[in-house]
């Protein structure tokens, strides 16, 4: 907190109209309710189909979510002053946790349809007995309430700091936000590594890979950071943030685009890699599935389109200093993210080969309605930055 930042005087905020686009709130909340209509009847006449298209859906979901609160956190740990005008986006992202907890009850409605570990008594498989340890459903139920409880608290508890500090820029708060920071790294390392193994990895209870967790946060983180370029971008578009968020702001969200563009694929080679080196039947099954019939083309798809084509593109300075451009990078990597959370998941169900589902459409619409209705409600009750956080003179001074 320098002197020269105090001395400076501090932007006044600026509001969301939220009566500005009630139109689209109504046409959210219209779809969100049709759609999830549409997914309890799906949850009905085809309940196993239905299953693992809502998993598919909450996992792409959650797993944006979760990378916002990864970035809040990191912001405050590294005391970083370019991330202050964006920050608040990233709270209001962060706090659809809560949300995400709730849509994560159908999936525990619908468990035996996943999870075939749940179905399958003790003495029956040697390879589950020793694993019944961790894999049964009372401790299954305990984590998912925890890592959900850790999640939504540490959300929740970081927006309300910076929310109140907006009234009168008490720097109490920015040191009360600084240890639920620090707090939360590892909480959040431990819940996200975990809830991956638990939700996504034990639909094969047989296969495991100790990079599992590291992979899924490498996607989370960069497909967060692109979902933050086009939230901000949309904002500007409606007039907001001009003399905010500047094209430094979007260079720096850029960076970390290609940082980790270029980490998910190492961390996902090294995977692969040291997986077919060392060739047991145990661990290559996931990728043998993976690499056949019609599901190896959405692999290569995957592989090229979510590292070769980005990293080629994020290695130009000029893509990262032009907002519109930048977005068009942000919205493919989001939407690579999708594919690979359904490359995770449908292969459980459809081991030899792509079976697209209505209700692969109907979850996601479902989910990301429903997230987009109660984002408009939350953006519209603060300023769209921190107003008042100690560090905003110089996140508005930024140069590279």
């Amino acid at each position: 907190m320098s002197d020269r930042s105090q001395a400076l005087p501090t932007p006044e905020g600026e509001y969301f109209e939220s009566n500005r686009f009630a139109g689209l709130s109504v046409l959210l909340g219209s779809v969100a309710l049709v759609a999830l209509a549409f997914s309890v009847v799906g949850a009905m006449i085809d309940p196993h189909q239905f299953s693992f298209s809502w998993l598919f859906a909450f996992g792409f979901f959650f797993t944006l979510c979760a990378g916002c609160f990864f970035w809040i956190i990191v912001h405050y740990a590294t005391d970083a002053d370019w991330s202050v005008v964006v920050r608040r986006q990233l709270e209001n992202i962060a706090c659809l946790l809560a949300v995400m907890a709730v849509f994560f009850v159908p999936v525990l409605f619908l468990r035996h349809h996943l999870y075939d570990w749940l179905n399958i008594p003790p003495g029956k498989e040697a390879a589950l007995d020793s694993k019944r340890a961790y894999l049964n459903w009372n401790f299954f139920v305990v984590r998912a309430i925890v890592f959900f409880g850790l999640f939504v608290l540490a959300s929740q508890l970081l927006r309300r700091f910076s929310v109140r500090q907006d009234k009168d820029g008490n720097q109490q708060f920015t040191i009360w936000m600084r240890k639920i920071a620090f707090a939360s790294l590892p909480m959040f390392a431990l819940c996200l590594t975990f809830g991956a193994c638990d939700w996504l990895m034990s639909l094969n209870y047989r296969w495991f890979s100790t990079m599992w967790g590291v992979y899924i946060f490498a996607g989370a983180a960069g497909s967060s950071m692109s979902l933050l370029v086009l939230v901000i971008t949309a904002l500007r578009s409606a007039g907001y943030f001009k003399n905010v968020v500047t094209v430094e702001h979007y260079h720096i969200m850029g960076k970390w685009m290609f940082a980790f563009c270029v980490f998910w694929a190492y961390i996902g080679f090294s995977q692969y890699m040291l997986i077919w080196y060392g060739n047991l039947p145990e661990e290559t099954q996931y990728f043998l599935v993976r690499n056949t019939e019609s599901w190896w083309t959405l692999s290569m798809l995957l592989v090229i389109g979510r590292f070769f084509g980005p990293f080629a593109i994020l290695l130009l300075r000029s893509i990262k200093k032009q907002p519109h451009r930048l977005c068009y990078v942000a919205g493919w990597i989001v939407f690579m993210q999708m594919l690979d959370m359904y490359i995770i998941v449908l292969p459980a169900l459809h081991g030899t080969g792509v079976h697209v589902s209505i209700w692969d459409f109907v979850s996601l619409v479902a989910i990301g309605a429903t997230l987009g209705f109660v984002y408009l409600q939350i953006v519209a009750k603060a300023s769209l930055f921190p107003m008042r956080d100690p560090r905003l003179i110089e996140s508005l001074k930024l140069t590279n």
